[in-house]
């Protein structure tokens, strides 16, 4: 048994040990102060320290003098200077003092000039905090050293490969995963470069943030600290504080399950804004589309699939039935004029923004119009990893407008960047590849894409991991009128290029069986003739810049109007107050449906007004082709009723 001596003696060094550890100290330099001044200095310095987490103090281990000056101009609130040394604005003073900044407002992010004084002094301290997390100096050098190999001036953050053993030890604005989720995404192809801007610019509390790592890190410890909503409204960030602290202030009780999207759907008669829960999405596809001879498509379209199941349906693979429920997230570039320039797009004009669509549009877009196949490969996630990646999607829907490069940042690269930053899956990190149909074998090699199910094409079209082109369907329809008709064509192509009168002559001479497929057939010729149409007026919008041609105003003023209109769909931040910040809360969803409802209403009146005008700008022939064409669909959609019903209602084939 220790004896009384021994005991205090124990007690004795570990007040010196606490003493010589005793983590941060803000200490306020007092001289040229009034009591008053001091008091009400303490006061914001001890809040400050009451906001901090417990291991940040800890770490921090240093005294750090805060004072007043008026050396700083007049919109700044304070700065570090040093790594121990804090300067706040002294023209801010006086209403510190008397209690005026708790109640004048600003139009600062934190709304009273004592809250944006309290954040900054937060604000200030986490940059010498991030300083501090710095490597030992030898590892350091070797560090920078290799850094310098991989990249020229400039370069955010340190590339992977020269982390070594310690990879953890790295300031917080250079931590690989904290610069995914702010935004500062690696390079395709450059071995963990870091991209220069951040485009995540939508929805954001203060614009500084995105300025360097730096500043984002600092930006959003305030929002951590001082926000209880910050949790709910930047939930992938909340996380990463409050794991790199083991610690989180109090917050916000509850967040709403789900996140909110805008559908960009286009039926316009349609609500556009929806819910997606991420408890109800079953799986996350990679979704392909095969290319085909565009300039733009000769690589494929790379799309992510959301396989959500339906109210009440237990999640699991049944899910994969409720089609009506899937969404499909597609990186687009938004073109805010009919024009596609090959130019722009090598350059980088065109917004790169991220597209939430129902998948049966997506379907028919695709293997209808385009006459192109669809490929849903499941991909090898963890439960964590799918939820990941859908809240990532959601906070990209609202915060992300980048530029889109067909050869740098197209769709397969931004499609990357969301399933690495969204599933923060190791797999998924330095893995490079910019071509859509390339990102598929490279997912495949690393096991992370299931492409077996696209080993038996019967049970992938049946389950729906395949969706084919109607092309192979048209042609189908076509062998069913050589059988029956003695027609000299040999391919469906053949045969819709016929005219409308030579094709109708056949009409009168179909049987109940050939009349179905001529009537899918002539519904594939006026799709046709409207692709071509739409082709047609871009061409002529274009020479009406430089020519005068009357007709075209209304038209084109009609056509500008939807492009304007229809941003919001794809930029659905413009919808909401400019006040609030990341995902949308259910205190805004009332606002969001309102203003979206009203666009969407808009747009269904524009549709049919540019419908009507457009028609008037086709040339004659094309005109009268796309009018014939529709006269043939109803031609033998009357022939097969009547058939129909002479042969006493059987069921059509």
């Amino acid at each position: 048994m220790k004896s009384v001596g021994a005991w205090l003696l124990a007690g004795v060094l570990l007040l010196l040990g606490n003493s010589a550890h005793a983590g941060l100290q803000l200490r306020l330099k007092t001289d040229g102060l009034s009591p008053a001044q001091q008091q009400a200095s303490q006061a914001l310095i001890d809040e400050a320290m009451a906001k901090l987490p417990p291991s940040f103090i800890e770490r921090l281990d240093r005294r750090i003098d805060v004072g007043w000056t008026d050396d700083m101009p007049a919109n700044a609130y304070g700065q570090a200077t040093l790594v121990s040394e804090l300067d706040l604005n002294r023209k801010l003073l006086a209403g510190l003092t008397d209690g005026s900044a708790a109640k004048e407002k600003t139009n600062r992010p934190h709304g009273t000039v004592r809250e944006e004084l309290l954040a900054t002094v937060l604000h200030e301290i986490t940059h010498i905090y991030d300083r501090a997390r710095l490597w030992p100096s030898a590892e350091r050098t070797l560090i920078q050293r290799c850094t310098r190999r991989f990249n020229s001036a400039g370069l955010i953050g340190i590339p992977d490969e020269c982390r070594g053993q310690n990879g953890r030890r790295f300031t917080i604005s250079d931590d690989p995963r904290l610069l995914d989720l702010a935004g500062w995404q690696q390079y395709v192809g450059r071995r963990g470069e870091r991209e220069q801007h951040n485009r995540q610019i939508a929805r954001s509390p203060d614009l500084y943030e995105i300025s360097s790592p730096k500043e984002f890190v600092a930006v959003n410890m305030e929002y951590f600290l001082l926000d209880p909503s910050y949790a709910c409204r930047r939930p992938a960030l909340y996380r990463y504080y409050k794991e790199h602290f083991g610690w989180a202030p109090p917050a916000q009780d509850t967040c709403s399950k789900s996140f909110a999207f805008l559908n960009a759907g286009n039926d316009f008669a349609k609500q556009p804004l929806g819910q997606v829960d991420p408890e109800r999405v079953y799986a996350v596809d990679y979704l392909l589309a095969e290319a085909n001879q565009n300039w733009v498509s000769r690589w494929g379209h790379s799309m992510l699939r959301l396989v959500i199941c339906a109210p009440g349906r237990p999640r699991g693979p049944d899910c994969r039935l409720d089609l009506d429920q899937h969404l499909v997230l597609s990186y687009r570039a938004f073109v805010g004029d009919v024009q596609l320039s090959s130019w722009d797009g090598l350059v980088g004009k065109y917004p790169s923004r991220l597209f939430v669509l129902p998948l049966a549009q997506v379907i028919d877009e695709y293997t209808k119009t385009e006459l192109r196949s669809l490929a849903s490969v499941p991909l090898n996630l963890s439960r964590e990893e799918i939820e990941g990646v859908v809240e990532h999607a959601a906070e990209m829907h609202w915060s992300y407008d980048g530029n889109y490069f067909f050869l740098s940042n197209n769709c397969a690269v931004e499609g990357l960047k969301l399933l690495r930053s969204g599933s923060n899956n190791s797999q998924l990190v330095g893995l490079d590849s910019i071509m859509p149909n390339g990102l598929l074998e490279v997912l495949k090699g690393r096991g992370l894409a299931d492409t077996s199910v696209l080993d038996n094409p019967k049970e992938a079209l049946r389950l729906g991991y395949r969706f084919d082109s109607f092309r192979d369907r048209y042609q189908a329809m076509f062998d069913v009128l050589k059988k029956q008709l003695p027609i000299k064509q040999t391919t469906v192509e053949d045969w819709l290029s016929l005219t409308v009168e030579q094709r109708r002559e056949w009409f009168d001479r179909a049987d109940l069986r050939t009349s179905a497929a001529l009537l899918l057939l002539e519904q594939a010729s006026f799709r046709r003739q409207l692709l071509l149409a739409q082709d047609e007026v871009k061409q002529r919008y274009l020479g009406a810049r430089e020519l005068e041609n009357g007709g075209m105003d209304k038209a084109n003023a009609t056509l500008q109007q939807i492009l304007a209109n229809s941003g919001f769909l794809s930029r659905p931040a413009e919808l909401l107050d400019s006040k609030g910040y990341g995902l949308p809360q259910p205190s805004e969803f009332g606002r969001l449906e309102a203003e979206s409802s009203q666009r969407q209403k808009k747009l269904l009146a524009l549709s049919g007004d540019l419908d009507t005008e457009v028609r008037k700008l086709l040339e004659p022939k094309r005109a009268a082709e796309i009018a014939a064409s529709e006269a043939n669909v109803k031609q033998i959609g009357e022939h097969l009723r009547k058939l129909h019903k002479a042969s006493g209602g059987l069921q059509l084939p």
